[in-house]
């Protein structure tokens, strides 16, 4: 595999000779339903029932001695760690062991139930607004979410619990979030779409809304890593490595993260010097962190850089130089560090 799923250690520093197994999504049901197939039903959805016959498995041929399961997934599976991590450590205890410690991480599956930039009726999973598609999958798929989560809710409300800042709060098993700040799939479903034509101002006002009201969810989320880029999916990816926020890149954090567990189950002691797991760009449109992957225009498949991309996104880099007397590179320099 590759990023976090790569055995080599230049592309996975902390994690490469850790034992992986890899669940390919067949379910198309966010990892979370529970119903077979019947004369009703021509399709069975049963993402949560898959979890669990993997995890019984796998105590066979080896997790049973393990320290610690990390569950991690991206975009749908991103969510889907959500729903089950709680779930696979109860049925880790239930099957007698307790001392496995159970942790999730979550990439691109932290979705807002925002208001659409345009609302648009819902004839299918990309017109449909979040919510929406939600309560609607959640009775097809007959879809299974953690109890504490649903005890927030009332019956019929069950959906919430799909959306990260709703269901995060209610976890016991510590969860590392990595999540763009423009997710490409949010503005997906909030209809707002980069293809060919330049942005216009309601969409670029929406678009740094999005990336406040997101940055928002992040701040009391204790293991994040939110840059602020125009990008869908990472930790597979082999430029994982790369990407960084105030100097840290994900590998790094993810580091950080496993040391400040092990230290905290060893002697509650404060998180650990230079080696931070909150970290959420400041600055405020796409790409205004000079780390994030190459943007291609959607339309054409041509790269762009930074300039080309902001003047795309009906961005004047110039002008604004101009205004403030500056160099453009100088300006760009000055956004992507966050002043």
């Amino acid at each position: 595999g590759t990023g976090i799923l790569s055995s080599q250690p230049e592309e996975n520093p902390h994690w490469w000779n850790a034992n992986m197994v890899f669940i390919p999504y067949c379910s198309s049901d966010v990892w979370s339903g529970a119903s077979s197939k019947s004369e009703k039903n021509e399709y069975a959805f049963m993402g949560a029932l898959i979890i669990q016959e993997v995890i019984k498995e796998l105590v066979g041929k080896g997790l049973g001695t393990a320290k610690v399961l990390l569950l991690a997934g991206s975009s749908a599976g991103g969510t889907g760690v959500l729903l089950n991590v709680d779930r696979v450590a109860e049925q880790l205890e239930e099957m007698g062991y307790p001392g496995i410690q159970v942790r999730g991480l979550a990439d691109s599956g932290w979705f807002l139930d925002n208001k659409q930039y345009r609302r648009t009726d819902c004839i299918d999973t990309i017109t449909c607004a979040p919510t929406e598609a939600i309560r609607r999958g959640i009775r097809y798929w007959n879809g299974i979410v953690p109890e504490r989560c649903k005890l927030q809710f009332k019956e019929g409300e069950e959906w919430n619990c799909f959306f990260g800042y709703k269901i995060y709060p209610t976890l016991r098993c510590p969860v590392f979030v990595v999540q763009w700040l423009f997710d490409e799939a949010q503005l997906t479903v909030d209809n707002v779409h980069l293809t060919g034509q330049p942005v216009q101002e309601g969409q670029w006002l929406y678009i740094q809304n999005l990336g406040r009201e997101l940055r928002n969810t992040l701040k009391d989320v204790t293991a994040s890593f939110a840059p602020a880029c125009l990008a869908h999916e990472i930790i597979t990816r082999n430029h994982w490595t790369d990407i960084q926020v105030k100097g840290t890149s994900l590998p790094r954090a993810l580091h950080c993260w496993d040391r400040s567990l092990h230290e905290s189950n060893k002697n509650g002691k404060a998180p650990l010097k230079g080696c931070p797991i909150h970290l959420i760009d400041s600055c405020p449109w796409p790409h205004c962190n000079p780390s994030c992957p190459t943007i291609r225009d959607q339309f054409t498949g041509q790269e762009m850089n930074v300039i080309q991309f902001l003047m795309h996104m009906g961005f004047d880099v110039q002008k604004m130089a101009q205004q403030q007397g500056l160099e453009p590179s100088k300006l760009l320099g000055m956004l992507s560090s966050g002043n």
